[in-house]
């Protein structure tokens, strides 16, 4: 990605000013905005290099960028403002604030769980990766018969193979210490303290108290415990444990927080990280790291008894949930006990389906590459081959999920076929484990323990989820002619239209048709030569008429801050009296959408206009609205649009005010209101004056 690119990110979320902080994962730039009502998912959609758009709770912003994340992450940082008083680098201190301000709403915890667990683990993906691709090496050499069964203690290994596997246990042995670090930052303590509360539980003189301890059974559980002046120590191997770590980091933040405040600022650098060690040291070796380890197994335990009572069903539910597990980050708890079952059991048997669910939805990310070769859309085509390759090669279905999937509802049907495919084959063919954590991706196939069943059902999920989306196609109706239109205009693909006020978006109409434009010079301003009924031409004034009746009031009015503040462009705002909409000029309509509450349209002449029908009405799906025309369809005035049930959006509680917008406005000299108060269909009600020609 270019420079430009990276710059275009920016202005596109409001520009530097309006960015509060910028963090990334593997996949996704991460923004917490001041005010994110102005961000047009449609525009940065459009940006090349960017795979999608996410909106999120409160004013958080993703963009999917794919695996050179980190290299545009690097660019923007670079751009001027960014860096220095733009937008401040200090993630932690603008996230600290934004939860000083109160709550986000509702699910305002489930989001900071989400987000808790995603970032304790982030970070070290990248390791995580590498570990597992030495993991699938270690397989192929045992599956080829290099070496013995790697993954057995028991077997005896040469220095040089166990050198070998060094290189992956080191990620997975001290992996509490990893997450202890990356979840005390989270949580604005300290992270090395973290780091060193976790460390005293993997000391070896620690591990080495289970040689003296006394045998318990504890909630079913064989555990060893050592007397430490006089209280019972119970002692654990911590080694690959996730949710000790997870569960001391939510204590330890909260406590530093306390103690920055009860502490002397002049003497908080020796006491806070003191005090807080001499409490959470004990309380995690007592309690919580018990308590952690009880909580997984305890996990494991449910997931085994299901998988136990029938690996059939377990095998078709795991891929089946897993689509709508990832968009929500459900996900982040089961691999966590993916490498508990792996320290426990010395297997794992969720990876396996979930294999299914990975390949189904990789290959419908390839059905969607062949058609946008089939159909020259450059846009796609660059989307769907950097989100195919992070897949896999990387096992990361993010890319695909967010750049794709999530943004066109027809293909998470044909991938959740897909998904049941793989899953059933897995299922009849008693299940699949591994005896390590991998990535499921081409690369590490060999790590499954029945090679040829699971390479069967996940070409299966794969080849399943392609084969529907080709036949089948992945836009709606409107959106292909959209594309279509776009395309034969010689224009990059503008994605699904989010013409829906909860997004806030609006397709750009000139990047959706080929409007018939002609003009002509005349005193050195341009003019558009039009019939007579696209409205009263007058020099370079464009009048344009009422769509409806009622009452014409100014933009300010209208109950949305999007519209309200002119960000979708200049007009009118009409209450409307009666129960039609009609077109207001000759026209190509370029957005009609199933729901009925928005149309955008393009004048002859260019002007691109948007007619909104309520606040809020795309809740209602269609109800109350009778659509009269499609998208790609030339109107004349007076052609209806759409008839509204007034009674059933008052009902409903939605305002019926009906935003008149010039969307493409920044290309005239001015767009100004002339009428006000009572008006009728075709009465003139905005006036465009087109900038002098160059």
């Amino acid at each position: 990605m270019s420079t430009n690119s990276a710059n275009q990110i920016v202005q596109g979320v409001g520009g530097p000013g309006n960015i509060e902080s910028l963090t990334h994962c593997a996949t996704r730039l991460r923004f917490q905005l001041h005010d994110a009502s102005g961000v047009e998912q449609s525009a940065l959609e459009a940006i090349d290099g960017v795979m999608g758009a996410v909106p999120q709770g409160g004013d958080r912003y993703q963009v999917v960028i794919g695996g050179g994340v980190q290299t545009v992450y690097n660019e923007i940082m670079a751009l001027p403002g960014m860096g220095g008083g733009g937008a401040p680098v200090d993630a932690a201190a603008i996230k600290a604030a934004e939860r000083a301000k109160g709550p986000r709403g509702k699910s305002a915890w489930l989001d900071s769980l989400f987000e808790y667990l995603s970032d304790s683990f982030r970070p070290i993906l990248g390791a995580l990766l590498g570990a597992s691709l030495f993991i699938t090496f270690m397989s192929l050499m045992s599956t080829l018969g290099v070496i013995g069964n790697w993954a057995d203690p028991r077997t005896e290994l040469s220095p040089s193979w166990q050198f070998v596997n060094l290189c992956w246990q080191c990620v997975f042995v001290f992996l509490p210490l990893m997450i202890a670090y990356n979840a005390s930052k989270k949580l604005d303590a300290d992270p090395w303290v973290g780091f060193a509360i976790m460390a005293v539980l993997m000391l070896p003189t620690y591990t080495s108290f289970g040689e003296n301890a006394q045998q318990h059974t504890v909630f079913g559980f064989d555990v060893q415990t050592i007397d430490i002046f006089g209280v019972p120590l119970t002692v654990f191997d911590y080694s690959s444990q996730v949710f000790p770590p997870l569960l001391m980091a939510a204590v330890l933040g909260p406590l530093y927080k306390l103690l920055k405040k009860v502490i002397p600022e002049n003497v908080q650098l020796i006491f806070v990280p003191f005090l807080a060690m001499l409490i959470m040291i004990p309380l995690t070796a007592f309690l919580i790291g018990p308590i952690g380890v009880y909580v997984g197994a305890g996990l494991a335990d449910i997931l085994k008894s299901i998988n136990d009572f029938s690996p059939f069903i377990f095998a078709i539910v795991i891929p089946l949930a897993y689509p709508f597990m990832v968009p929500l980050g459900l996900h982040w708890p089961i691999n966590a006990i993916m490498l508990l079952n792996i320290q426990t059991l010395g297997y794992d048997f969720i990876q396996g389906p979930m294999g299914a669910w990975n390949f189904a939805c990789f290959g419908a990310t390839a059905g969607v590459l062949l058609i946008a070769w089939r159909e020259r859309d450059a846009q796609m085509r660059q989307t769907a081959t950097g989100a195919l390759a992070a897949g896999l090669l990387g096992g990361i279905s993010e890319p695909s999920l967010y750049g794709i999937h999530l943004r066109f509802k027809r293909i998470y049907p044909r991938m959740l076929v897909g998904c049941f495919v793989g899953g059933l084959i897995i299922g009849i063919g008693g299940g699949v484990t591994t005896n390590a954590f991998v990535f499921t991706s081409l690369l590490t196939i060999p790590a499954f323990d029945s090679v040829i069943l699971y390479s069967i059902a996940v070409a299966a999920a794969f080849f399943t989820a392609m084969v529907l989306v080709v036949l089948s196609g992945y836009r709606t109706p409107e959106q292909q002619a959209e594309f279509e239109a776009a395309r034969d205009a010689g224009l990059q693909s503008p994605g699904p239209i989010p013409l829906d006020d909860s997004a806030h978006g609006v397709a750009t109409a000139a990047a959706l048709a080929d409007a018939e434009t002609t003009s002509a010079t005349a005193g050195g301003v341009a003019v558009a030569e039009a019939p007579t009924t696209t409205g009263t031409v007058r020099g370079a004034i464009t009048e344009i008429p009422a769509p409806l009746d009622g009452t014409v009031v100014s933009l300010s009015e209208v109950p949305d801050p999007v519209f309200a503040k002119g960000t979708m462009g200049g007009g009118v705002a009409i209450l409307p009296s009666g129960d039609t909409v009609y077109a207001p000029a000759v026209a190509t309509i370029v957005a009609a959408q199933p729901t009925g509450h928005a149309f955008g349209m393009v004048l002859d002449g260019g002007i691109e206009l948007l007619i909104h029908i309520g606040i809020d009405t795309v809740q209602l799906k269609g109800e109350g609205f009778d659509v009269k025309v499609k998208a790609g369809q030339k109107v004349e005035v007076g052609t209806p649009l759409v008839t509204f049930d007034r009674k059933v959006i008052e009902a409903a509680g939605y305002p019926l005010i009906t935003p008149v917008v010039v969307m493409n406005t920044k290309k005239f000299a001015s767009v100004e209101q002339i009428a006000e108060g009572e008006t009728k269909v075709g009465t003139p009600v905005i006036a465009v004056e087109a900038k002098p020609a160059t």
